[in-house]
């Protein structure tokens, strides 16, 4: 009966890895939609550009980075390959991220342990891939755009905080990958555990069920 407590302590443990690496998912998700609808990815004195758009400011001076003629506003972004590039791969790490915090939500709920493997490994694949995307992007990003630095007519820039909430989306993406990667050799062995623990019950509890029916002479014959 002890080692049964010490076996489903252990999976109490394992739960909670995997909660948290649901709320990670979560986490990432929000990050990720923040960093998308940001246009504070790259700033310079009144100029503000993103993924998806950019934004002139009033008053910027001129000229304007990139040969720009727009009045103040925002537009579409920059046709570029690099900004489109670091976009797709932001839009695909959300979609694999989804995919990924959907799987461990349904492994969390499963009740057989086949299929919480099964979705798990999915999830573990499906971060993996969100992480890989988000971190192409996040290095495209700044090593294509020092090639056109010269085309800025600015003489400092800076990354804004929607880079660094890549970043931030990064190490929540590599925390959760890691729990679940933990937890899946974890669920293993604690299934294993188990099936040892009761089948060990099980033969002790027949023993003794035979020597409170036949008295001490079946139970020496049980012996």
């Amino acid at each position: 009966m002890i080692m049964y407590t010490a076996a489903d302590n252990r999976m109490g443990q394992n739960e909670i890895a995997q909660v948290i690496a649901f709320v990670c998912g979560v986490i990432v998700i929000l990050l990720m939609i923040m960093g998308l609808a940001s246009t504070d990815w790259l700033m310079a004195l009144g100029w503000r550009q993103g993924l998806f758009a950019h934004c002139i400011e009033d008053g910027a001076p001129t000229p304007l980075p990139f040969h720009m003629t727009t009045p103040a506003g925002c537009y579409q972004a920059r046709d570029v390959g690099y900004i489109k590039a670091a976009a797709a791969l932001c839009v695909v790490c959300l979609l694999a991220d989804i995919a990924a915090t959907i799987l461990t939500g349904l492994g969390l709920r499963s009740q057989d342990h086949r299929d919480k493997h099964k979705y798990y490994l999915f999830a573990v694949f499906c971060m993996g891939l969100a992480l890989a995307a988000l971190l192409i992007a996040l290095v495209v990003y700044p090593v294509c755009f020092a090639a056109e630095l010269n085309h800025g007519n600015r003489t400092m820039w800076e990354f804004g905080w929607a880079y660094g909430v890549g970043w931030g989306a990064a190490i929540f993406l590599f925390g959760g990958a890691v729990l679940l990667l933990c937890d899946k050799e974890s669920e293993e062995i604690y299934y294993k555990e188990r099936k040892i623990v009761r089948d060990d019950i099980g033969g002790g509890g027949g023993s003794m069920i035979g020597v409170g029916h036949h008295g001490v002479r079946s139970g020496t014959q049980l012996a």
